[in-house]
């Protein structure tokens, strides 16, 4: 087993007054040679965004892109004609494909938390798309929840996307253990902890913390407090 771990603290940061960001990799003015990607995922931004700001509207192609809610909501408007409200218990995607343009706003008057993770596309060009899933009422103590899937291995409970990726969310209480079998051999997981407290082999993971993990075919987490877990499965090449 291969592995690489990434403290909260180690994160790239930025702080405009209306976006507070922190960059899992290298993203806008953060570079780190050493942290440009895990195998497909590109990105893994952790933004929040004050009561009625956001991101205006600006193009993005090839990259599928899912945007989590944590607390609080986000306003979508595309070229695809779509205005939507995604909220915390939530998952959105927008496959990028051949060019796609749109705005990002938080319409509420608290503040809004949410991950942005980009994936590599299984090829380029393809159609832009655009999904989005409640997952709040699948939500079970001590498993793990499909939020996405590749659409060769489409769920009817998780959107899916142009890569032979999976993300698992799970709620644990301390002292459970996740046994986790990966997909395929060649594939790593990066394990981000949203909240609480986990141990992956010698490293022990608190609050925002991550660790990628390959060449092996399964992993057991140990949970020493009430957690929320993020498993982003992806292909190292």
């Amino acid at each position: 087993m291969e592995k690489v771990f990434h403290p909260a603290n180690s994160r790239g940061k930025a702080d405009f007054g209306w976006l507070k960001a922190n960059y899992s990799f290298s993203f806008a003015n953060f570079f780190d040679p050493n942290k440009t990607n895990f195998g497909l995922l590109r990105v893994l931004n952790d933004d929040t965004v004050a009561a009625g700001m956001g991101f205006g509207t600006h193009p993005h192609r090839d990259m599928e892109i899912i945007t989590i809610p944590l607390s609080g909501q986000v306003r979508h408007r595309d070229s695809m004609d779509h205005t939507k409200v995604v909220k915390a218990g939530e998952v959105q995607v927008m496959s990028a494909g051949t060019g796609v343009e749109h705005s990002e706003m938080n319409p509420s008057q608290h503040d809004l938390n949410m991950l942005q993770i980009w994936i590599f596309p299984e090829k380029q060009g393809l159609e832009p798309r655009y999904d989005q899933k409640n997952y709040e009422h699948l939500l079970q103590k001590n498993e793990l929840i499909d939020l996405v899937t590749p659409k060769s291995d489409q769920k009817e409970e998780a959107v899916w996307i142009n890569q032979n990726a999976y993300l698992k969310l799970g709620e644990f209480e301390s002292g459970r253990k996740i046994a986790y079998n990966l997909q395929n051999q060649e594939h790593g997981v990066y394990i981000f902890l949203i909240d609480g407290s986990l141990k992956i082999d010698d490293h022990t993971l608190e609050k925002r913390d991550a660790m990628g993990v390959w060449k092996t075919s399964s992993l057991t987490i140990e949970v020493l407090k009430q957690s929320k877990v993020l498993l982003i499965e992806v292909p190292m090449s």
